[in-house]
């Protein structure tokens, strides 16, 4: 028996009315518990299960809105590159697999970058979209990051990056993995303005773009189970024939063995931003940061993991008391 297609619908139903045909996204199972989850509340908690405090895939346009301020920005804008260039086809031709992409996501690819401000300060963000062949890196989103980067030292401002990729796009082959020779060219020349480059290591970070632009942040911020890595766990035990350590690959690992420098909840996440852009765009040590209830000693250079924010309005975070 489904509780959910013999209860939950015909409930729903008589209550918005037999006549209207219920859509089928109104309830999510969450990976991590199997709870369904009602749209409103995953909304309500930026995708975050609030039974059991796993972290749901979030897109691109609703990381920017989450992050700047009144959710409002310019888009960045680059010119297109080539469609196709190798006549790429496997089981389907790769212009197939981009136009199906387009009309799944309503995005031309898988990177979207905007500019604005966080609290104020300026900051330009690239967010990639898994949901678009898998957030995989082409010559579009190499192009993509270069204008965002570029954008960054324009405007002054923070460059932060959001990746969400399971790595190269195989139908683009060598261009691909080009991409990643061009990406960490275009955040050296952020880091050369002097501007902070921070990378937010969200679920999955892996392959060309693990081993690219998205391990070069001067700050790396993880969300909670992200898995971060270049080859997977599965093909890394085949090779050295060994069993890996539980939580290999997780960003509660990384933390431990020095690789990233903070895991923070997303419902934290812009406040811990905008305290360490704060911080890096004005240096002055022993100078405190308003609103700031987490320590960054700038002398040491060592960033503590962040306090649990109490803003007003800020969303609670599941299993907080």
């Amino acid at each position: 028996m489904n509780w959910l297609r013999d209860f939950v619908r015909p409930k729903l139903k008589r209550l918005v009315g037999a006549g209207k045909e219920m859509p089928d996204n109104l309830w999510h199972k969450c990976p991590g518990c199997s709870q369904m989850i009602f749209h409103r509340d995953l909304e309500k908690y930026l995708h975050v299960c609030q039974h059991c405090g796993h972290h749901l895939r979030l897109g691109a346009a609703q990381r920017l809105e989450m992050l700047f301020d009144d959710g409002a920005y310019e888009k960045v804008t680059w010119r297109a590159p080539a469609q196709d260039p190798l006549k790429f086809k496997d089981t389907d031709s790769y212009t197939s697999r981009l136009k199906a992409a387009r009309s799944k996501t309503g995005d031309q690819d898988a990177l979207l970058a905007g500019v604005g401000r966080m609290n104020g300060l300026p900051v330009v963000i690239a967010a990639l979209n898994f949901p678009f062949m898998g957030g995989s890196m082409g010559q579009a989103m190499g192009a993509g990051l270069v204008a965002a980067a570029r954008k960054a030292v324009d405007e002054n401002a923070a460059f932060i990056v959001i990746p969400s990729s399971g790595g190269a796009r195989m139908q683009e082959g060598i261009l691909s993995l080009m991409q990643m020779a061009r990406t960490t060219i275009a955040v050296e020349e952020v880091k050369e303005a002097g501007l902070p480059y921070i990378v937010v290591l969200t679920d999955p970070t892996t392959g060309g773009v693990s081993a690219s632009y998205a391990m070069l942040g001067d700050i790396h911020i993880a969300e909670p189970g992200a898995v971060i890595g270049f080859a997977g766990a599965r093909v890394i035990e085949q090779t050295i024939r060994e069993t890996l350590p539980e939580g290999f690959q997780r960003a509660e690992y990384l933390l431990e063995h020095g690789m990233v420098d903070m895991v923070v909840p997303r419902t934290d996440l812009r406040d811990t931003l905008i305290r360490v852009i704060d911080l890096l765009l004005n240096p002055e040590p022993g100078r405190a940061v308003e609103g700031s209830d987490q320590d960054i000693d700038l002398l040491e250079g060592e960033i503590l993991p962040p306090a649990r924010s109490h803003r007003p309005g800020a969303v609670p975070v599941p299993g907080d008391d």
